[in-house]
């Protein structure tokens, strides 16, 4: 399975037990044993899942844990710690953690949890829409399983149309919502669907007086 994890862990060992089970699946894998060098790399790139330790020598993983859920809410945050009590699960759980695995655990147990993690994440980043397949963390459309050449503002009205399939958008709303115009020219707007349209995309339909609905 695709996909980056990164991991605050002390511990060598765990963590190269975790880095062998986790490339097995081809998901590429760092781990870093304090807090100064995980956040240096998050800070340059995010992961999809980071496991996080909570007991470290620089500090606390809850307080990693609430930074990475403010600043990147994408990231699924899962919780490796030595504290199984209840108590110390829900505090874990209620400061944004996306699951929480006590120590020991199983490396087979955890690569299930983490795998499971990554198709959530997977189909929250993809739309789809009839024959479209947007995904938003690539910023990438396919129109029957080919990729579509678009520019940034085409993508972003596209995507706007996708996430409203099948409601009628009138051409001031899409203006507002896309290029930030309370009023403008609709010329603008009209040459991007007919570039939408050329492009393969014929359900964008016209509603006469009113906009556009791309339907389903």
């Amino acid at each position: 399975m695709n996909g980056k994890v990164f991991a605050l862990e002390d511990d060598a060992s765990i963590s190269g037990l975790i880095k062998v089970a986790l490339q097995m699946n081809g998901t590429d894998f760092e781990a870093y044993s304090n807090i100064k060098d995980f956040t240096a790399a998050i800070e340059k790139a995010q992961p999809d899942v980071a496991l996080l330790d909570i007991m470290l020598p620089d500090g606390s993983g809850l307080d990693v844990l609430k930074t990475v859920k403010a600043r990147w809410p994408q990231v699924s945050c899962i919780m490796l710690s030595a504290l199984s009590k209840e108590e110390d699960k829900v505090n874990g759980l209620n400061l944004g953690a996306d699951d929480y695995v006590s120590k020991p655990f199983s490396v087979l147990e955890l690569t299930a949890r983490v795998n499971a993690a990554l198709r959530r994440k997977k189909k929250a980043d993809e739309i789809t829409v009839g024959n479209l397949t947007l995904n938003t963390e690539m910023m990438e459309v396919r129109l029957n399983g080919e990729k579509l050449d678009l520019n940034k503002k085409e993508y972003a009205l596209l995507r706007y149309f996708m996430l409203n399939a099948g409601k009628v958008l009138s051409r001031d709303v899409i203006l507002l919502e896309v290029w930030g115009y309370e009023q403008g020219e609709t010329r603008t707007l009209d040459n991007h669907i007919s570039r939408l349209r050329k492009l393969g995309i014929t359900n964008l339909e016209t509603v006469f007086g009113v906009g556009y609905r791309l339907s389903v």
